[in-house]
């Protein structure tokens, strides 16, 4: 529901911090005066609504992906006003944005070859046996904190688990999964998402692209029986091998990327489970909703909030004229709750026949290759949780008490999520004892 006393168009949602606790009021109120609307600030059209949202995503011939991270930040490298058609001064400058040797950024079909190589590692099969080390994992990181009856999610639990798994999924060998965690519990997490009050260094990336290389470099000398071998190995579909850098890039891009956003999908779904005792006693007496859930989370709470694209020309969406070499925002979290898609759309139901439907992934080419993966960490993370507790419980000291909740979210206009999330438990007593 939006407050008609904010004059919403007074606020910079990039560069304002006003929205960070509860962006949801502005994306109903831009999706009411128009799902596709240009915001005054940056002159960025807002895709907030869901039919608009998917036909957006499904162009990749209209709408390039060069500025999927920034956005509207640093801008592109030269002016695009008062042209009918951009994509050959795109295909001449993309090289000069950030993050343009991130699969997230590339067209077709350039996207298309890369994207390749990452796909014939996130099989079914492959997912299928990953499935047996997180079940360990995740005992393992419980097992770190569980006689405490405490934790903090993010640092004790998610930010470990998640690495360790895409660590393992990549076939990092584990007596080198430490390493991992060291080195990157001393980077900056936030700087593989678009932030306007950051350089766009590359760092942990480069960290990442230099392991990777040596990874590759070693298994095309050397083939082993494994996951890096078949990693250093793939062709593209023509036939022809990459460039160590090319592999390296998409390998350290699933990395960082698929880390980022489960960790948030973890403590969303955390959070619900702590904060809803009935809830929570539904899934631990009925395991087989967690799946629905776990969907219901994704679309109240979408990790991501949007997705840039740059119109190559001009365009229509919704009746909206979109001019050429102007940039959208794709509003997942907008789109998710298009009261014209979802029923009641700010009510959490378990059972929502359509909840699968959602955009937190995203949509088209470029929809997200780790989400099976999301999907079967989460679910695994809360079984276990349950598992080996019997009730988990938001912490008061930390968070406040329930009418007077303090949580703090990501500041930046990409990502959404919890900073922190403070839970409290009771182990089983066995455990306990």
């Amino acid at each position: 529901m939006t407050d008609d006393t904010i004059d919403y168009d007074a606020i910079d949602f990039f560069r304002g911090s006003e929205l960070v606790a509860n962006p949801y009021p502005y994306f109903d109120w831009l999706r009411e005066q128009c799902p596709v609307r240009r915001e005054p600030q940056h002159e960025v059209f807002m895709v907030t609504g869901y039919e608009e949202a998917c036909a957006v995503y499904a162009d990749a011939d209209t709408f390039s992906s060069c500025n999927s991270v920034t956005g509207p930040f640093p801008g592109f490298p030269i002016p695009l006003e008062g042209r009918d058609d951009v994509s050959a001064l795109i295909d001449q400058h993309r090289d000069e944005l950030p993050f343009s040797d991130q699969l997230t950024t590339m067209d077709p079909p350039k996207h298309k070859d890369h994207r390749h190589l990452l796909m014939r590692q996130l099989t079914p099969n492959r997912l299928k046996e990953n499935e047996e080390f997180v079940w360990q994992l995740a005992d393992r990181q419980i097992d770190e904190f569980i006689a405490r009856g405490e934790c903090e999610l993010n640092g004790d639990y998610a930010n470990p688990f998640t690495m360790f798994v895409i660590a393992d999924l990549l076939g990092v060998p584990e007596e080198e999964h430490q390493e991992f965690r060291d080195a990157l519990a001393r980077q900056p997490r936030d700087q593989t998402v678009g932030n306007t009050n950051e350089s766009m260094s590359h760092s942990p990336l480069e960290w990442l692209y230099d392991r990777f290389c040596r990874y590759i470099d070693d298994r095309r000398r050397e083939p082993r029986n494994d996951v890096l071998t078949a990693l250093a190995t793939t062709t593209f579909p023509d036939g022809s091998l990459p460039e160590v850098i090319d592999v390296a890039r998409v390998a350290s891009n699933v990395f960082a990327a698929g880390q980022e956003t489960t960790v948030r999908l973890l403590g969303a779904t955390l959070q619900l489970i702590g904060e809803r005792p009935e809830l929570q006693q539904l899934l631990r007496e009925r395991r087989n909703m967690i799946p629905d859930f776990v969907e219901e989370t994704l679309r109240l709470e979408a990790p991501v909030k949007g997705d840039f694209r740059l119109a190559r020309r001009e365009a229509t969406v919704a009746g909206v004229q979109i001019p050429a070499g102007t940039t959208l925002m794709v509003l997942n979290g907008a789109a998710n709750r298009d009261p014209r898609r979802f029923e009641d759309p700010t009510e959490f139901r378990v059972d929502r026949g359509n909840a699968r439907e959602h955009l937190a992934f995203g949509r088209g080419v470029h929809s997200c290759p780790g989400g099976p993966l999301a999907r079967m960490e989460t679910r695994v993370s809360i079984e276990r949780f349950l598992d080996r507790t019997t009730d988990i419980r938001i912490s008061e000291a930390e968070h406040g008490p329930v009418d007077a909740r303090r949580y703090q979210y990501m500041p930046t206009y990409i990502l959404r999520g919890l900073t922190q999330l403070h839970l409290e438990f009771t182990p089983v007593k066995a455990e306990a004892g």
